[in-house]
């Protein structure tokens, strides 16, 4: 039950840029469904870290710039990280694959270990799903564990209610059905016994010093 969880804090990023946005509308409303189910949520948006294109050359000279930083300093504050994410051309968009590049040049590498929950929304039929399955990727490959019951809204533009929440009841349930398994997960990860997990970025490969880069760490402590 809610009244009786452990505290657990989750950074809950809407990924467009766009003011009218269907999938800022589904992470603020996933933020209240955490904080109705006893948790902290911690709302952003992706214009809240803007950073130019990765560019080797400018990581080098400065290092990431100032959005990368505040996203790596959120994120390492919160337990977890809920993502509503936009498809563009059946993939991941543009600025969230850019945030990642930029972030994952940090160390510790603040992706590994962390839980994640990815949601969409679509006036589309398929909810923007298939944007979700490219996502995955590379939060995968940099070592966050990605919870696997994605949430996709479709035919977005008519499921909101007045209110801001879902207006069909079974589409209600489902949704906060999913975010409340997901914060027992990341409740479990955080309080209960300690696993460790190893991230290795190049799992395989001929070991070089070149390419080398392993962590290894306390699954909810990373």
């Amino acid at each position: 039950m809610a009244d009786a969880r452990r505290e657990v804090r989750f950074l809950v990023l809407g990924a467009s840029l766009g003011s009218k946005s269907l999938n800022n509308r589904l992470a603020e409303l996933a933020a209240r469904v955490v904080e109705q189910k006893g948790g902290t949520a911690e709302r952003a948006r992706i214009a809240d870290f803007d950073c130019p294109f990765y560019d080797s050359d400018l990581d080098a000279e400065t290092g990431p710039p100032v959005g990368a930083r505040a996203f790596c300093d959120r994120l390492k504050s919160a337990d977890a990280l809920i993502v509503a994410s936009p498809e563009y051309n059946a993939s991941m968009p543009g600025a969230i694959k850019n945030l990642i590049d930029w972030v994952s040049r940090f160390r510790p590498q603040p992706f590994n270990g962390k839980q994640a929950l990815l949601l969409s929304a679509s006036p589309s039929m398929v909810g923007a799903n298939r944007g979700l399955w490219a996502l995955r990727v590379p939060l995968e490959h940099l070592g966050m564990r990605v919870y696997p019951d994605m949430f996709s809204l479709a035919q977005a533009h008519q499921a909101f209610d007045d209110g801001g929440g879902l207006a069909n009841e079974t589409l209600r349930q489902r949704f906060e059905s999913t975010i409340d398994c997901f914060m027992d997960l990341v409740e479990a990860a955080t309080h209960y016994p300690r696993l460790q997990k190893q991230w290795v970025e190049f799992l395989g490969e001929h070991p070089d010093a070149a390419t080398d880069r392993v962590e290894t760490a306390d699954a909810e402590a990373a």
